[in-house]
């Protein structure tokens, strides 16, 4: 029996964290508002003012649960953690593969580029079934054709910087269609991506997800025994989490896409929830906040056939599996690292 190892996230502002016995508390002003077993944990998430006890942040080092700090928005500050787990030799492997840019890079790299390539397909193919605005030989149709030679050129492409950019224009052909696959336009207009900081609504449910997938894809690594700044496609950079971020590029359309145009499209979220700040940019409110993360770990719990080892996951099970596959190459009990296909 596999125990589900759920993310707590904690974005009342004003909380505070301690440790009672074997249980985590939360308490809001000085009342115990939850209760969470410690080993029903593998990490916590702290939006804004939230504050830690030292001896529950020692016995989360001891356990392996990595707390990680976040502004209110967001924005990622800190991670604190214990000892680095795993094997030393295959840190060292890690590290020499990413230290061959155009040969071990590019052969990791290429596997993870192919399945973002071949996700973004499949949402959008899976578009022109389920959204009567995308049926029919129109955009959606050329980007799905479009979407399919980028994944024959980045089968073929020689180098780094040239996977990259098959990478990049596939990028900009899925979100050149991903406004028809809204259903709410005139509340949820989407005029292309927009960063740092997102300048609409799509934009800042889209961010904010993708925020909650880099907790978990450098939990996933970091429990694997890889050190999740050392990257193979993205590059090396203080304080940017490498290899988390080429690991989320298997799940940014399959889960996080297709969880914010579910959120919009079913109504579960409103504009209402969403306010511009003084510089051009767009947040979600709390309790908005509150219904994404809700909505995400719900997410996480469905169950799907994983395309390698042909048996059922959890969606918030595929993430470790894909952190595990990956250690395993660089061990080389695998012949290549097996990317994550939805299908």
């Amino acid at each position: 029996m596999r125990q589900h190892l759920n993310t707590l996230f904690v974005t009342t502002q004003g909380a505070y964290l301690r440790k009672e016995g074997d249980a985590l508390a939360v308490q809001v002003e000085r009342k115990t508002v939850l209760r969470v077993p410690l080993h029903h944990l593998g990490g916590i998430c702290c939006f804004g003012n939230v504050g830690v006890s030292p001896r529950l942040l020692g016995r989360c080092a001891e356990t392996g649960i990595a707390v990680t700090y976040l502004s209110e928005r967001g924005r990622f500050l800190a991670r604190v953690s214990g000892c680095t787990p795993g094997n030393v030799l295959l840190r060292r492997e890690q590290y020499r593969r990413a230290d061959r840019v155009d040969e071990s890079c590019l052969e990791l790299a290429r596997p993870m580029v192919l399945a973002k390539i071949l996700n973004s397909r499949t949402v959008l193919q899976r578009a022109v079934r389920d959204v009567p605005q995308c049926a029919g030989d129109g955009d959606v149709g050329r980007a799905i054709r479009s979407l399919a030679a980028s994944a024959l050129s980045a089968r073929h492409v020689a180098d780094l910087d040239g996977l990259r950019g098959v990478e990049g224009d596939a990028g900009r052909t899925y979100f050149s269609v991903f406004r028809l696959l809204i259903s709410r336009p005139g509340d949820f207009e989407f005029r292309g991506r927009s960063r740092r900081p997102p300048r609409d609504n799509v934009n800042a449910a889209l961010s904010f997800v993708y925020t909650l997938l880099m907790h978990d894809a450098r939990a996933a690594l970091e429990a694997a025994g890889l050190d999740s700044q050392v990257g193979f496609l993205h590059r090396d950079r203080p304080g940017r989490p490498s290899l988390a971020l080429d690991l989320m590029e298997e799940f940014r359309t399959f889960l996080a896409d297709r969880l914010v145009l579910s959120l919009i499209n079913r109504e579960q979220i409103s504009a209402e929830g969403f306010v511009e700040t003084p510089v051009g940019g767009v947040v979600m409110n709390d309790s908005t906040r509150k219904q994404v993360i809700a909505a995400y770990q719900k997410r996480k719990l469905e169950e799907l056939l994983h395309p390698f080892l042909a048996e059922q996951v959890t969606i918030g099970h595929l993430i470790y599996v894909q952190a595990l596959l990956l250690a395993r190459h660089l061990r080389g009990d695998l012949d290549a690292y097996p990317s994550f296909l939805w299908r």
